[in-house]
């Protein structure tokens, strides 16, 4: 079972590349629990954005990009993480996923997270970023994930959950979708096709 964390993080280091790899390992350790076998792959859309825009104005991609679009869509699961710009996500991680077909994500778990400076902008993951992956079709889990400044190092009180709640929560709901959704079947070599092939004739 394969898990991939998308993160349009632009620094280096970034906090919504360490909000990726935190909602990774919540899921990871949830579906360790249940016995199943997680990998994990990051893709870092700041490696991309060179190959994003030509993708865009050409049509092709070159073949990182096109490794990364082909693992977000032969993934068991999906982390969408960006930073906020404008209230909105950002151009980089709309552009990289306008390069996905519209098919590509039907009912496949999807959980969505954000991180900024203010949590002003947390309501981006409701109007921005969980009507976008319901519009492809993805199974978005209900718990979504903004990350303000302050909340790194807050564990939250009695009345308010903090950010390592969150992210065990949003995790844990990632890996139920993905535990309870059925594997989709390798796809048939040549001469496997042959033989099924072979074996539905009917000879009289």
């Amino acid at each position: 079972m394969k898990l991939v964390a998308v993160s349009a993080g632009l620094s280096t280091p970034s906090s919504t590349r360490l909000l990726a790899d935190r909602l990774a390992e919540a899921a990871h350790g949830e579906l360790a629990g249940r016995g199943l076998d997680l990998e994990i792959e990051v893709v870092e859309l700041r490696e991309l954005a060179v190959a994003v825009a030509n993708n865009l104005v050409t049509g092709f991609p070159p073949p990182p990009l096109a490794a990364a679009i082909d693992s977000v869509t032969g993934a068991a699961g999906l982390i969408a993480v960006t930073p906020v710009f404008t209230a909105s996500y950002s151009g980089l991680f709309k552009s990289f996923f306008d390069l996905i077909d519209p098919e590509a994500l039907t009912g496949k778990p999807v959980l969505i997270a954000a991180t900024g400076g203010t949590a002003r902008h947390s309501l981006v993951l409701e109007h921005a970023l969980r009507p976008l992956f319901t519009y492809l079709r993805a199974a978005v889990v209900p718990t979504a994930v903004y990350a303000a400044s302050e909340d790194w190092g807050s564990g939250g009180d009695a009345y308010a959950e903090g950010l390592p709640g969150r992210i065990r929560r949003a995790g844990g709901e990632l890996a139920a979708l993905m535990a309870a959704r059925p594997a989709e079947p390798a796809p048939e070599d040549d001469v496997a096709a042959l033989e099924r092939q072979l074996s539905d004739l009917r000879f009289d």
